[in-house]
Formats: C-alpha cells, structure tokens, sequence
C-alpha cells in the first residue's frame, strides 16, 4: 500500500527538489526547489509565464515530462499518474474552475470521488459555503463567478485530500469575494487543511499565506517567510514587476 499523506517534524507533506517539465520540446520548469508542511498556506508568486501553475500541473502529474524529485509525505510520486498521485491525499482546483454548465451545483459537487477517509461531508460542505447551498439546485451557468470559484474548491474538499492545491483562487472576482475566498482558506487551515496556491494579487497573498515563493523564468528565485515582508518589500516588488 502507498504511504499516505502525513507529515513529521522532519518530513515535509510536500518537497519537490530539481523539478523540470516540460510543453512538448519547450522547457517550462528549471529545477524547482520547494517544500510545504502540514497545516501551511504556502503561495507561488511570480509573473505571468513565470511556471507557477506549471509547477503545480507537475506535482499533480499532468506534464507529458517531468523530471526530478518529488515526495508526498515519504512516498515518490515522480512517476506515478494523476490517479495515484490523488490517492495519496492531492487535490488540484484549476483557474478555469471546471464547472459543468449543464449540472446542478449540487450535481457538480457530487462529481468527485471520495478517494480517502476524512473528506468533508456535503452537510459540512453547505455549512462552509452557504451560498451554495441557496443555490443547490441551480444549473452551473447560472453561478456567478464567485459561486463558482467556491464551488471548485468545495468540491475537491469531498474526496478526502489534505493537501489542497489552488490555482488563481481569486482571478477575476469582486473585491467581496475574494475577502470570503480568503475566510474560507483560513478556516480550511484551522480544519487542518494544508494548501499550496498560485496567486497573482499579492496584497491577498500577504495577509493570509505563512510562506511564499517567487518563480521567475521556471525557477524559484526567492523563498521567504510573512514575518519578513517588510524586510524583502522592494525585492518582492521588483520581481514582481509591482
């Protein structure tokens, strides 16, 4: 049986160390260096194009190739499939979202498999996102943006995965919704989630996450920690482009 996702004082839940990958013959990733520990927020910053979502495509092994080292807990997951990877307590949220129009919110929400014991139940699922539950019934094209964004992470919340990877939680939504989008990260992290997200808008990253890496041109250019911002500002900023 695969070891599962469960970290120790020196295991990391997740450590990716020299990752490379690629599009077809285009080298995406340089050699990604990083690690993520139990009940951390931890954000990848960059610029457009720098291999931010691509890093977290490769953790969840939907690269065609990729190379290097990666660990879920003590297990290497370098060459296993999606499938796999999902089983020992991964889940990937795109920025696309992935909701079917055609499909109730409630349907939606049913799609997922349950791959592991310790999955949000749908009433505690309801009870996290309220919203959802006025609007059960309603087809996914009648969601806003909003609704829909909270959907896809309610979703993956069913199937059991600890490790939770976010991709552009926040990517086109009002200013109200992106404060809920960040409760709701907060109160997953006191459920004892773990989380590791791509984030654009900085200002949100800052309040919430523990941890954050810079990717510049598919590798990581900086690592630092949220009581350090102050001190790395003008750094941040200038990779950033801000």
């Amino acid at each position: 049986m695969p070891e599962t996702l469960e970290a120790t004082a020196t295991t990391a839940m997740l450590r990716v160390d020299g990752l490379r990958g690629w599009y077809g013959e285009t080298l995406a990733l340089q050699g990604i260096d990083l690690e993520v520990h139990e009940g951390e927020v931890v954000c990848l910053l960059g610029r457009n194009g720098a291999g931010k979502t691509t890093t977290l495509r490769a953790i969840m092994g939907l690269l065609g190739r990729r190379e290097g080292q990666i660990r879920i807990g003590s297990t290497p997951s370098i060459g296993l499939q999606p499938e796999a990877i999902a089983r020992l307590g991964l889940a990937y949220c795109p920025e696309e979202r992935g909701i079917f129009a055609s499909l109730t919110t409630q349907e939606n929400l049913m799609l997922p498999p349950v791959l592991r014991p310790g999955g949000l139940s749908v009433d505690e699922i309801y009870t996290l996102f309220p919203n959802l539950l006025q609007r059960r019934h309603s087809p996914g094209t009648r969601l806003s943006g909003g609704e829909q964004q909270m959907l896809a992470i309610a979703r993956i919340l069913r199937t059991g995965a600890r490790l939770l990877l976010l991709d552009e939680p926040t990517e086109g939504l009002a200013p109200v919704i992106v404060e809920r989008i960040g409760q709701t990260i907060g109160m997953l992290r006191e459920r004892g989630f773990t989380v590791l997200m791509v984030e654009q808008n900085f200002r949100f990253a800052s309040t919430l996450a523990d941890r954050f890496y810079v990717i510049e041109e598919g590798q990581v250019a900086a690592h630092f920690r949220r009581d350090e911002l102050d001190a790395q500002r003008s750094r941040i900023e200038s990779l950033l482009g801000l």
